[in-house]
């Protein structure tokens, strides 16, 4: 299988273990009509699974998202043993130095429970995506030749300058991005099934930022997550500082701007990584985890990296919203409410995803900065 100089020097392709890719019309209710070859892909910044295993890729240089179908494979499997130092083993996959890759972001194929990893050269920037199976193997997804949609996210007037955070709800690709204007917070949408080169709606939202005492429309959302509530599809997302607030995707017409309700306040400085949904002993929860940028100043803990867990139904909150949204601390920095909980066992996660129905899969960093890959149970 042929692998550009794009993707990856020649000589350390002897080393990874291809990942395989469907062919054409085997996932119609995702693709349809998808192009076969090269995907141009610009940066990979963020992954998510759609089903089918459609792996989606944001591409903010490209202003795009492009749509991968991948072929889960043959023996699925979760990893069985914590992988030590898996920055440095991915970097030396890509005949890099340890240090000489950026992990942008990490999704797990729902199928399968193989890792993917985007991942950024630092020496020439090219993007990568790596992945890791239930053995421990790591492999290079085939971007050269594979079966792929590319969706485009409207440039008109001023141009996408970040895709933060991709999703998909029901038969939608979501994504949030960001624009160099005063609506610069946008939501984008495009209905499946995502046929290539179509463009997408941007529509600018509006945000009550509970921190800061004022609706604000210039920060993307870091971290989005869809789910539905009384037959409606609605869109949760994360900020900085850090409010978490719901979005109607039903009432979304063309162009229109949209504002969102903050349901949660979570606390200033800090900044949500990935959110998803659980149930655990009956009842639903959504776990989200973060990076306090003011870890010196005031810790959460004893890492930068930490992880919070609400109640789900807090996201169905319709009167004590925006102005009177919960907070999740009091004016000491002390626990508000035991409707939101710090994870301890999560301290140090950087990424995460759900691994099936009572596992997530980490990139946990440890006390002496090193990275491990490891299987952490819902708590």
């Amino acid at each position: 299988m042929k692998v550009s100089s794009f993707h990856i020097a020649a000589c350390a392709c002897a080393a990874l273990t291809f990942v395989t890719l469907a062919p054409q019309g085997a996932a119609a209710k995702i693709l349809s009509q998808p192009e076969h070859g090269k995907v141009p892909l610009k940066s990979a910044d963020v992954l998510a699974f759609a089903p089918e295993g459609v792996l989606l890729i944001g591409d903010g240089p490209s202003a795009a998202i492009f749509a991968v179908q991948t072929t889960p494979p043959k023996t699925p499997g979760k990893l069985t043993s914590p992988i030590a130092g898996i920055d440095a083993k991915l970097a030396a996959a890509v005949g890099a130095p340890a240090g000489g890759i950026e992990i942008m972001d990490l999704a797990v194929c729902p199928t399968s429970g193989t890792a993917y990893f985007a991942v950024r050269k630092q020496d020439d920037k090219s993007p990568i995506v790596l992945t890791v199976n239930g053995a421990g193997e790591i492999g290079l997804l085939d971007l050269d030749s594979a079966d792929y949609v590319r969706t485009a996210l409207p440039t008109d007037g001023a141009p996408v300058s970040r895709i933060s955070d991709v999703a998909w709800a029901d038969d939608k690709l979501i994504a949030a991005a960001a624009t160099q204007e005063e609506f610069a917070s946008k939501i984008f949408v495009a209905a499946g099934p995502l046929k290539h080169d179509a463009v997408g709606a941007l529509h600018s939202a509006e945000t009550y930022h509970v921190q800061h005492h004022k609706w604000e429309t210039k920060s993307p959302m870091s971290t989005i997550m869809p789910f539905t509530e009384g037959g409606k599809t609605y869109l949760a997302g994360a900020f900085a500082c850090t409010p978490v607030v719901k979005y109607s995707l039903d009432s979304l017409s063309p162009g229109a701007k949209v504002k969102g309700t903050s349901v949660l306040e979570l606390g200033s400085g800090n900044r949500p990584q990935d959110m998803f949904t659980y149930t655990k002993d009956g009842k639903e929860y959504v776990l989200t985890n973060t990076l306090r940028f003011h870890h010196e100043k005031r810790p959460f803990g004893p890492s930068p990296y930490f992880t919070v867990r609400f109640e789900r139904d807090l996201l169905g909150e319709e009167e004590n919203v925006n102005e009177k949204a919960l907070l999740r601390l009091n004016k000491s920095y002390e626990p508000a409410t035991p409707r939101v909980v710090m994870i301890d066992g999560y301290s140090g996660v950087v990424q995460m995803d759900r691994l099936g129905e009572t596992d997530v899969l980490v990139l946990k960093q440890n006390a002496d900065k090193s990275m491990e890959l490891a299987v952490l149970p819902l708590p």
